[in-house]
């Protein structure tokens, strides 16, 4: 890359054009402005105009485009319909004529420059204007639509990965639905987290069912939501991202509603990954903005009440919390899929002990490995797999796994598995085993009664609620190995409680993804 191009792509990120306010022109006249964008490179100054005659249009100006305005009567139109500069219009006018949501902060600066110095001298902090971007900006400039009077359904990581887990699980099943009910505008966020767009039909799909990797335009239109319900069934965790969706829920007339999945990074912060921790909290503080907060689980809801409470010392009220529990819908089994999971999961006679989840800190891997050599050295014959992909601080885990194996234990994970592997595995397994230190839910806990195979689980928070909720279940500590070990050997000798329990899972009351989906839907947009 030549190094006037390598200059230029560091100095049109956004916090360098921050940066570069000493060389901005100074005036603060509609006129003054005008004739710094008119010195502009052609690509530049029409992009500006056009995003300048948006702004007017969305805020009940006149027709920008009749008898053909120069750039100093369509700035004066502008001034007209942003007077007074609130911090709402602020916030758009930055998002229309930058392309980027802006951070609180900077809608603040501008507000209160327009106080102090007119409507043009605010619009600087929008128009990166004088002799650095003749040269370095020169696009590309992409189209900005604002969108009023919308539902937007952010799923930008979910469209992004391949990933499905629980939270991914709970995204791709509520949106699909959504989308063919109610037919949201689903978005995603632009490669820099700056601004947000609409996915295309390829990235929406991806969002809805997984696969693999798909192309994302790169000069389709920005999205600036004014006036909309913009909800987030995913979790936003990436410090731009949430530090904009704060500023969003503050300025842009638009209400943030958003499905809750646990505070586990506060509450056991120790069992999360260090790069989530600064990222959660800025989550918590776009969510002290937000209008509700639809927790997956009573517990969840719990949670977010006591983060709630905190916030009297914000002299913030904080979102509305009502909690839509999750469902425990098994699809119906496939006798093949079934008997093709059992040839591949069991060992001869051996009955499986299943374990479902990703092996971070907090899922309890190491405890579940720690209690299964227990019962081995006791003589207990018993196949031991775990499903689900290796994560952060995994290396305690998977080191204990390779040390049992070495002393020829039958244990063994899989890292990825398809639906028919995973509801097969369920419906193999003798019984199940979820410890889980923290969880906003605990899908696993609830597939598997779903199936009627057995849980061994932890006794609080939502793992207990679940269990609470119809039996099926073996309540442990799951801080305590041994409490771990009694429970698994129960499971494994006594046909008893295991043909009780059994009968309990199936008995259970059931609850489907369409129902949990439509509830939710009408507990973020106020139809409940």
């Amino acid at each position: 890359m030549p190094v006037v191009d390598r200059i230029r792509r560091v100095l049109t990120t956004e916090r360098l054009r921050r940066l570069s306010t000493t060389f901005r022109p100074t005036g603060s006249t509609a006129a003054s402005l005008a004739a710094d964008i008119d010195h502009h490179g052609t690509a530049r100054r029409q992009a500006l105009r056009e995003r300048i005659g948006v702004l007017i249009t969305t805020l009940g100006g006149p027709d920008p485009t009749a008898g053909s305005p120069d750039t100093e009567q369509l700035l004066s139109m502008l001034t007209s319909v942003l007077e007074p500069m609130d911090f709402s219009r602020a916030w758009l006018a930055l998002a229309v004529i930058d392309g980027w949501l802006p951070g609180g902060d900077l809608v603040r600066a501008t507000a209160r420059a327009a106080a102090l110095d007119g409507v043009p001298a605010a619009l600087r902090k929008a128009i990166w204007s004088g002799p650095l971007p003749r040269v370095l900006d020169s696009g590309p400039w992409r189209e900005v639509q604002v969108v009023t009077d919308r539902v937007l359904v952010d799923v930008h990581h979910t469209a992004q990965t391949g990933f499905a887990t629980g939270i991914q699980r709970v995204t791709r099943e509520v949106t699909r639905r959504w989308a063919h009910t109610h037919h949201p505008l689903m978005i995603g966020w632009t490669a820099d987290l700056g601004s947000v767009r609409a996915l295309s039909p390829a990235e929406a799909r991806r969002a809805f069912w997984g696969g693999p990797a798909v192309d994302v335009p790169t000069d389709d239109p920005i999205v600036v939501p004014w006036k909309c319900s913009y909800l987030l069934p995913e979790l936003a965790a990436e410090v731009d991202r949430t530090g904009r969706l704060q500023a969003l829920a503050c300025y842009s007339g638009s209400s943030l509603r958003v499905i809750g999945y646990d505070l586990v990074p506060v509450t056991t912060a120790e069992t999360s990954h260090e790069g989530l921790v600064p990222g959660f909290a800025r989550n918590l503080a776009a969510l002290r903005h937000a209008t509700c907060v639809v927790p997956i689980s009573e517990a969840a809801a719990g949670e977010y009440r006591g983060w709630r409470a905190m916030l009297g010392g914000t002299g913030l009220p904080g979102p509305v919390i009502e909690p839509v529990v999750l469902p425990a819908e098994a699809p119906a089994e496939d006798p093949q899929a079934t008997a093709s999971a059992r040839t591949r999961l069991t060992l001869g006679n051996l009955p499986l002990v299943l374990v479902v989840g990703s092996h971070e800190p907090r899922k309890n891997h190491v405890a579940v490995l720690h209690a299964a050599e227990l019962l081995w050295r006791e003589g207990h014959r018993f196949s031991l797999t775990f499903i689900g992909g290796n994560s952060w601080n995994s290396e305690d885990f998977l080191a204990g796994v390779a040390a049992l194996q070495l002393a020829g234990r039958p244990v063994e994970t899989i890292a990825a598995a398809g639906d028919d592997l995973l509801w097969g595995a369920y419906r193999t397994a003798r019984f199940t085993v979820f410890p889980s230190i923290n969880e906003g839910f605990g899908l696993p806990v609830a597939e598997s009664l779903a199936t009627g195979t057995p849980v061994i689980t932890s006794n609080y928070g939502s793992m207990r609620e679940i269990a609470d909720a119809g039996g099926g279940a073996l309540l442990v500590d799951p801080r305590d190995d041994h409490s771990i070990a009694d429970a698994m050997r129960t499971l494994l000798t006594d046909d008893d409680e295991l043909a009780r329990l059994h009968d309990q899972a199936l008995s259970r009351p059931r609850k489907t993804w369409d129902e949990y989906a439509e509830q939710t839907w009408a507990a973020l947009t106020g139809r409940a």
